[in-house]
């Protein structure tokens, strides 16, 4: 998801939840202590050099159970960061307190933001000389009159 995407939903919500993949949501009294642009200047296995800039939003929970953040106050976040930070509209990427600082994708439910598991990739898989993945098919799903008795397929 985009920040235009999260700055056009906003305004629609009462609340603002968020929601692991697994079902689990975001305690309520989570804040977002940090809106910030992320560069990433690497070269992959490959040898080819990349840039990438992500939106990072962190969101931490305190023991102020009765913390709610309202819509409008993300959104005036988001206006400052932009204003101060020079931030252009980009994937966003949340960090959450897991077992170590996860990294998840943001995506909307039409409900509340669902925190989206990401994957390590191989970016260069034809230089580094990992196999194309082989096509699965399920033999009950082959012709049957292929292989059938005196058909002489086998």
């Amino acid at each position: 998801m985009k920040l235009s995407n999260i700055k056009e939903i906003l305004p629609t919500l009462d609340n603002v939840e968020f929601q692991l993949e697994n079902g689990k949501f975001v305690p309520e009294h989570f804040h977002v202590t940090e809106v910030g642009i992320i560069t990433k200047h690497f070269i992959d296995c490959g040898g080819t050099i990349r840039n990438e800039n992500v939106i990072n939003f962190q969101l931490w929970n305190a023991n102020d159970y009765e913390h709610r953040l309202k819509p409008t106050k993300l959104l005036n976040i988001i206006k400052l960061s932009e204003e101060k930070l020079g931030i252009e509209d980009a994937e966003i990427e949340v960090e959450y307190q897991s077992e170590t600082i996860g990294k998840y994708d943001l995506d909307f439910n039409g409900n509340h933001f669902v925190l989206k598991n990401k994957q390590t990739a191989c970016l260069a898989t034809d230089a580094c000389g990992i196999p194309a993945e082989k096509q699965k098919i399920k033999l009950s799903e082959l012709n049957s009159t292929c292989c059938t008795p005196n058909s002489g397929c086998c």
